[in-house]
């Protein structure tokens, strides 16, 4: 709940800020009459519309779930994110119609040290702000946060292109160079809106995120329990900063009910731990079977029916499955010790 506070509150202050950047690059533009000027402040009105989209979805994403929403509501996050991506593609093709219609009929370039100024503090502006908002985004899992602030830091890198341009032009009185800079930026905001759409559209369909299973992969391997003979049918979804992990857990078949639920606590403060406390787990228990016996290195089970052969590494290609590991699984899924754990 604080994370999605500390998000709505960030996300204030780039609304507040992309307003006052787009004015300042509308003033350079009709101080200089620069094409490339202009295509800045193209995007900018998008910056200023998403920034608004943006504050309403992580609204709608920090509401708690109900009965209408058992998932809770941080999906609102990823179609913020494709509307935003679909406001910079219409952007990018803004800046084409107007570059096009400039080739027809323009008016002379002037003042272009005035609004070299005005552009390079919008560029150090929007950095630092972009900078902020992914850390942030990243930190507490926020999508349209962290796109806000993808698109804010390639807001400061076409900034950036066109400062080098006005400098060259302000030098060596190419002036022609201005249209040529709208149509690269042109181009350059439409492959941004697109690459934006398709994340958002991943998490729409609730596409598998493999950075994120490779990391939780590694971790559970890294911590795991004697107890926890196997695991596999794992599945992680995230909506917004909430991340939904199932998967079914084998563990001593003699356990009691309360040992096993131990372990299953254990795993959850692990990946809590490791991914944060917004997190919602379904764990289903399995009892070992004897053919769990020659990938289990339980020194002291008392009821061992076959001997320790290797211990199951788990993998990506492994734990995904939805079968009960045994030593037929495939070798290059196998990790032999040297010694038993």
């Amino acid at each position: 709940m604080e994370s999605a506070k500390q998000n709505f509150k960030v996300q204030q202050w780039i609304t507040a800020l992309s307003v006052i950047l787009f004015v300042v690059k509308i003033i350079a533009y009709y101080q200089t009459h620069s094409l490339a000027i202009l295509s800045d402040a193209l995007e900018s009105i998008v910056n200023v519309l998403a920034g608004f989209i943006g504050l309403y979805s992580l609204w709608v994403a920090s509401k708690p779930r109900d009965i209408d929403h058992p998932y809770g509501h941080g999906k609102a996050e990823f179609v913020s994110a494709a509307v935003e991506g679909g406001l910079i593609i219409s952007a990018g093709i803004l800046i084409l119609y107007e570059s096009i219609q400039n080739l027809i009929s323009s008016k002379p370039l002037q003042a272009l040290d005035n609004g070299l100024w005005l552009v390079g503090i919008t560029a150090v502006l929007n950095y630092i702000a972009g900078f902020i908002c992914v850390a942030i985004g990243r930190r507490n899992k926020s999508l349209a946060l962290e796109a806000s602030g993808k698109h804010l830091k390639v807001d400061t890198y076409s900034t950036l292109a066109i400062i080098a341009g006005l400098i060259i032009m302000l030098y060596t009185k190419l002036y022609w160079l201005d249209k040529v800079i709208s149509f690269i930026m042109a181009g350059i905001v439409i492959y941004n809106g697109y690459k934006i759409v398709r994340s958002s559209l991943a998490g729409i369909m609730d596409e598998a995120d493999m950075e994120l299973l490779e990391k939780m992969v590694s971790v559970l391997n890294a911590n795991r329990r004697t107890n926890w003979i196997d695991l596999h049918n794992l599945r992680v979804i995230k909506y917004g900063s909430l991340l939904h992990v199932d998967c079914h857990l084998t563990v001593p078949w003699y356990l009691s009910v309360h040992d096993a639920h131990y372990e299953v606590d254990a795993l959850e403060d692990l990946i809590k731990k490791e991914f944060g406390d917004a997190l919602e787990m379904f764990v289903h228990i399995d009892g070992c079977l004897p053919m769990s016996c020659p990938i289990c290195s339980k020194e002291d089970c008392p009821v061992r029916q076959h001997p320790f052969k290797n211990k199951l590494a788990w993998t990506l290609e492994n734990i995904l499955m939805n079968e009960r590991h045994n030593e037929k699984t495939p070798e290059r899924f196998v990790h032999k010790p040297h010694h038993v754990y």
